[in-house]
């Protein structure tokens, strides 16, 4: 291809992303997109409601001994004077029962000390440079996906030090970035551990599964296998992308390089002392408590694990190993004096969740209202026919759902929001063609994630720009998009085969979580 058409292409190109971003930039912030979504559901109900739209279903019945009832739903028009009276009684319990709201913040207040303290900037600075050189792209990316556990703290910290590493390497600062971009916004779903996102999810999918079964939890570990494998995944697929494609593309860097990274301060290697032992105590105090056969978290008739009380506070195990781990990092790095500093380190992060309280609050009131309207029943039952009488069911149509999301993930860049408005219509729908919430909500996050580092509306993705122009002042949206597109392809085709292998082997998504619900 010669030059000029290779510059045509290339224009092409940022022009398109050029209109992705103007349609972005044009929608409305997501609380309003859900106030606009409940008033709809108010009209749409109403003009359903008086044509008498209903659906008929097989269903279980709990209460007579799981038996198979036929049962028929119509839609609740939500503009009769009850309908009015009940909704506004329930606003602020929808937002309090709100099952993501909870758990969110719960892991939050052990995240945030662990963040504000300085554990987590130095164990990544401390991993990222200890990497041997033919290690390096690999680390980055790797060190990537795992920051994710502490929300946004990768974007800050991370992203900046992979072109620094890069540079103390002789390489390119920009392949750096891209490589650690990569793994904190592509890999945003995979993780060796559970994070901040999970419990969140797992909220917002049992929500949507008890328009069906009632009795249905989703748990916040339910995807913890195929995150875990798909931490290697990502971390290969990055690699390569980064040494094979984008680095070569660059060239060699014309700026100054420097040649070393911000390391750790004695101050802060105590500190790391101090978490570590404070963390294998603290692990040691709860494998006593799980793994013998009478241990006081696990199930006391049973003995199970997967049944027990350990599983059902996980949520809360996870925010004591970050908060004590944490605190013991502040005192040995002299980051926390006392116990007022704790709680301002706490006080600070739950600030930080002010604007995900107003999404949620909205979002509650959609989802109250959606699911009393029955418009989501008659939604899924009706799409759950449609496919299943065309044929259009099982893998295909899973591959369908993520390259879909993929898609709707460039306009709308909130993973939450997008699930809250998602989960309601295609959990239900799913699980009576025979698939469970749990792998609703992996296909998902698989497409959500893999198309992150291209999509505008991203909030980091302005902060990533900024990062580029340090090393290069032209650089732009469109070519920060243009050297992010090979992640994100690669991600999405790396992942879609890694999860029809995982599907066809017929593999749980993590524990307790099938891939098939009995429909």
């Amino acid at each position: 291809m010669s030059k000029d058409k290779t510059l045509q292409k290339k224009g092409l190109i940022v022009r398109a992303m050029d209109r992705v971003e103007k349609v972005g930039n044009a929608l409305p912030n997501p609380a309003t997109i859900f106030l606009i979504l409940t008033v709809a559901v108010y009209i749409i109900s109403a003009i359903c409601g008086a044509m008498g739209v209903s659906v008929t279903y097989e269903a279980i019945d709990t209460q007579n001994g799981n038996a198979i009832v036929e049962k028929t739903v119509s839609v609740v028009n939500l503009l009769t004077a009850d309908s009015i009276r009940h909704l506004v009684t329930t606003v602020v319990s929808s937002f309090t029962g709100f099952f993501a709201l909870g758990t969110v913040f719960t892991i939050m207040i052990g995240v945030g000390v662990a963040d504000g303290s300085g554990l987590i900037s130095a164990l990544l600075r401390k991993a990222a440079s200890s990497a041997p050189k033919s290690l390096v792209t690999a680390m980055v990316v790797f060190l990537g996906i795992m920051s994710n556990i502490a929300s946004s703290t990768g974007y800050v910290v991370l992203v900046p030090l992979g072109a620094i590493l890069f540079m103390a390497f002789g390489r390119h600062p920009i392949a750096g970035l891209a490589a650690a971009f990569a793994g904190v916004s592509g890999g945003w779903s995979a993780n060796l551990l559970i994070g901040t996102n999970d419990p969140m999810f797992a909220g917002m999918s049992t929500q949507a599964a008890q328009m069906i079964d009632p009795g249905y939890t989703v748990t916040p570990v339910c995807n913890w296998f195929f995150m875990f494998a798909s931490t290697f995944l990502i971390t290969i697929v990055g690699t390569l992308v980064t040494d094979k494609l984008v680095e070569p593309h660059l060239g060699k860097y014309e700026g100054a390089l420097e040649t070393t990274a911000n390391g750790l301060t004695k101050e802060e290697k105590r500190g790391l002392r101090f978490a570590g032992i404070a963390t294998v105590l603290y692990v040691a105090l709860i494998l006593a408590a799980v793994v013998p056969s009478n241990g006081l978290l696990r199930n006391p008739e049973t003995g199970s694990i997967l049944s027990s009380p350990f599983m059902s506070s996980i949520i809360f195990f996870i925010m004591l190993l970050f908060l004590i781990s944490g605190i013991a990092f502040g005192i040995g790095a002299g980051t926390i004096k006392n116990d007022k500093d704790v709680v301002e380190l706490m006080n600070k992060c739950v600030s930080g969740l002010a604007s995900f309280m107003v999404l949620i609050f909205f979002a509650a009131q959609f989802t109250t209202a959606f699911n009393y309207s029955n418009l989501g029943t008659v939604i899924s039952v009706s799409g759950a026919n449609f496919l299943s009488g065309i044929g259009f069911v099982g893998l295909p149509l899973v591959i369908c759902f993520i390259l879909l999301t993929a898609f709707i993930n460039i306009f709308i860049a909130v993973d939450s929001a997008k699930w809250a408005i998602m989960a309601p219509i295609f959990v239900p729908m799913f699980m009576r063609l025979g698939l469970s919430p749990e792998l609703t909500q992996v296909a998902y996050r698989i497409g959500d994630s893999s198309t992150n580092i291209i999509a505008p509306l991203m909030p980091f993705f302005v902060l990533t720009v900024a990062f580029f122009q340090k090393y290069d002042k032209k650089a732009g949206i469109g070519s920060v998009i243009s050297t992010m597109l090979p992640y994100s392809i690669c991600f999405l085709l790396g992942w879609i085969v890694m999860f029809s292998i995982w599907y066809l082997l017929g593999l749980p998504l993590g524990p307790g979580a099938p891939l098939f619900y009995p429909a």
